[in-house]
């Protein structure tokens, strides 16, 4: 842990080892429930809100409301106000992982110089439209492609990537089954 102080990424190690541990020693902690609402606006725009979360044993509140804009392109008969939900899918991918390399550099002692991921997705639409039934409506395949430069050797790197994948809850979300219950209240 003495590496810690030759590398500064913004990331309060100290702080999640001592969550971690914590965690460890009361396991309840550990239980969240993320909660977001989405209100229909018009067509197929939507306003999807985050504020409040359950953790560490008690409700929580972020110290703001983030709000997110969800819509379809001008291509789908739309108004474009705002990203599509699986172009909301792959931010949330990219933001799960880069979190993750920059924790665990920190925690490696390695200097982040600029992280940049570039997250694609393959996604046949005949699925979604019904124009094909055997065609499923997720996506085919997500690349995430990193240029990073950092001080440090490009196994390192690698290390550093691999890590994140490792222990990325949307990584994981996506790459295994999840239990997903729609009810009408």
């Amino acid at each position: 842990m003495t590496e810690t102080a030759t590398a500064d990424n913004g990331v309060n190690v100290e702080a999640l080892l001592g969550a971690r541990g914590a965690i460890t020693e009361t396991p309840d902690l550990a239980q969240f429930t993320w909660r977001a609402t989405n209100t229909w606006r018009k067509g197929t725009h939507s306003l999807g809100e985050v504020e409040n979360f359950f953790g560490l044993g008690a409700e929580q509140t972020h110290t703001k409301r983030f709000t997110f804009e969800g819509d379809h392109p001008l291509q789908f008969a739309a108004e474009d106000n705002g990203a599509t939900p699986v172009e909301v899918v792959l931010v949330a991918l990219g933001g799960c992982l880069t979190a993750g390399v920059a924790a665990v550099a920190q925690q490696r002692g390695i200097q982040l110089n600029s992280v940049k991921a570039t997250i694609e997705g393959d996604h046949d639409i005949r699925g979604i439209l019904g124009a094909d039934p055997e065609v499923r409506n997720g996506f085919n395949e997500i690349r995430v492609n990193y240029d990073i430069d950092a001080d440090a050797s490009p196994e390192d790197i690698q290390a550093l990537v691999a890590q994140s994948q490792k222990r990325s809850a949307v990584f994981d979300a996506l790459t295994n089954p999840t239990a997903v219950t729609v009810t009408i209240n």
